[in-house]
């Protein structure tokens, strides 16, 4: 840093708003505002459809990476956008289009979490899965443990990927909530061994891979980005299955004893156009 306390040419190179691997991560909420929605003429209202549909299209050029809209159940939203790219501004222009657009005025946010992907520390490597492997009664170096070494091998790459730049699933519940680990005095996570830590979350992972082919799953972290540590997006085949991972996964000691959650939305996957038709607008 020079004196006058602008950037090396060195540390120039380093800044930058997109992350070393991954993608920053925002859920935004809003409902519509019935009166002001009253007060617009019928040309307004169809003008300001299409303009929010395009501003929510995917494909179009300058769009982020992953956008998805979905209509909220209850009464805490009317709809939600999921939104993901290694730009926070590209985000962050989805959410100022929809308040800058013919609807804008019309539209009220209520709810907005901010995060960014990561691999966690808790997805062993594959020096890790094969200690596991032994520790488990697999022989070093035998048919059986080359065998599902390989396999992991294999499935951590694509683990990697979906974490870091996630496709989002072609299913139409899901499920967004914000939570922590507990820091209370005789259950504090931070305080634990890192092998105890290893093994709650191993237990945990166990549990949620009963639901494979079900429901999926993004943890996105939202230390330093927002009022909780992390964010859970779930989607699922039908809504049933959200329910009955969140109520299973309870029960491990790493949900029962360490974890603390923040509000629930649930939502259903539509397009844009499909979520202004359910909302009655236009």
């Amino acid at each position: 840093m020079s004196e006058h306390g602008r950037p090396t040419t060195g540390e120039a190179a380093e800044i930058s708003l997109r992350p070393t691997e991954g993608w920053h991560c925002c859920h935004f909420f809003y409902q519509f505002d019935r009166a002001r929605l009253a007060g617009f003429d019928a040309a307004t209202i169809e003008k300001g459809r299409a303009k929010l549909i395009a501003s929510l299209d995917s494909d179009a050029d300058g769009s982020p990476a992953r956008l998805q809209t979905s209509v909220v159940s209850g009464h805490k939203a009317d709809f939600g956008l999921m939104v993901l790219d290694s730009d926070p501004l590209v985000v962050d222009s989805v959410h100022q289009r929809l308040l800058a657009s013919t609807l804008g005025p019309a539209l009220v946010p209520v709810y907005s979490y901010v995060s960014i992907t990561e691999v966690s520390e808790y997805v062993p490597t594959l020096q890790q899965y094969g200690a596991r492997l032994v520790v488990e009664g697999e022989e070093e170096g035998s048919p059986a443990y080359n065998a599902k070494l390989k396999a992991y091998e294999q499935r951590e790459v694509h683990m990697r990927r979906q974490r870091l730049t996630p496709e989002f699933p072609p299913w139409p519940a899901t499920c967004f909530y914000p939570m922590n680990k507990s820091r209370v005095p005789g259950a504090n996570w931070f305080t634990l061994e890192a092998d105890q830590r290893i093994a709650l979350m191993a237990e945990h992972g166990r549990t949620g891979m009963t639901f494979g082919g079900k429901v999926t799953q993004l943890i996105t972290v939202s230390l330093g980005f927002d009022d909780w540590e992390w964010g859970v997006t779930l989607w699922a085949r039908n809504p049933e299955f959200l329910k009955e991972i969140v109520y299973r996964m309870r029960f491990d000691e790493a949900s029962a004893k360490y974890a603390e959650f923040g509000p629930f939305y649930t939502s259903y996957v539509t397009s844009a156009a499909e979520m202004l038709d359910h909302c009655r607008v236009g």
